[in-house]
């Protein structure tokens, strides 16, 4: 699964990335631990115009169907396996896939003495591309929107395999058109582990594990 990420580069450095059209969203702020229910930088095709766009959507799919929102399961995960056929998923993964910018992201490891977590990245630091899909739900009776997006999750590779057995996919930048739909081919084609060399884990301090911490320090290796 995918549970807490990191993403700190700035929104300006995102849509020169990733090749935004739209003004940068207002307060897109760095953040070294996003978790559900927090808002995060999405960069998606949108519906009407086709265009890139870089947005804050809230980390939790609320599928355009729900009738209630305070009882909506919001899920952070979709599994790859199943995306396509879910009914929760289904039709987001058709018609509303977009990237997720994401520095680093972090899990845990079960040990004797409980809980370890781990930090993952690339090498060189660079900005990855997790897969992801965004849902657009109407509050009833008025026109206010809510925008909220899920991570796509695969088997883990032989780096992440020692934490968990579960990783983001994360597609590459050969991809992305394909992935967001503005270039023909198979999108469920992208839905594996990335090469093990792609990314590197770190044991990193317990800090992270509540959402309150939120720095650089919390991805310095663990004493």
């Amino acid at each position: 699964m995918c549970g807490r990420f990191a993403s700190v580069q700035p929104p300006d450095a995102m849509r020169a990335l990733f090749r935004t059209t739209n003004p940068l969203p207002d307060m897109a702020q760095p953040s070294w631990n996003i978790a559900p229910s927090q808002p995060a930088l999405a960069v998606r095709r949108h519906p009407e115009t086709g265009a890139r766009h870089l947005d804050l959507l809230l980390w939790g799919l609320v599928p355009h169907w729900t009738k209630d929102l305070k009882a909506a399961r919001r899920p952070i995960n979709a599994r790859a396996e199943t995306v396509a056929s879910s009914p929760m998923f289904g039709r987001a993964f058709a018609t509303r896939r977009c990237l997720v910018p994401v520095d680093a992201w972090y899990e845990w490891q079960v040990t004797p003495e409980g809980k370890q977590p781990f930090a993952f990245a690339r090498p060189d630091r660079e900005t990855m591309a997790f897969a992801g899909l965004w849902e657009s739900w109407v509050t009833p009776g008025t026109a206010k929107v809510l925008r909220t997006f899920a991570i796509i999750t695969t088997t883990a590779n032989a780096t992440a395999a020692p934490v968990h057995d579960r990783m983001p996919v994360i597609v590459q930048r050969e991809d992305w058109p394909v992935w967001l739909g503005e270039a023909a081919g198979n999108a469920a084609g992208l839905l594996h582990p990335p090469p093990d060399d792609l990314i590197e884990a770190w044991s990193v301090g317990r800090a992270v594990n509540s959402p309150s911490n939120n720095g650089p320090e919390l991805l310095a290796p663990a004493e």
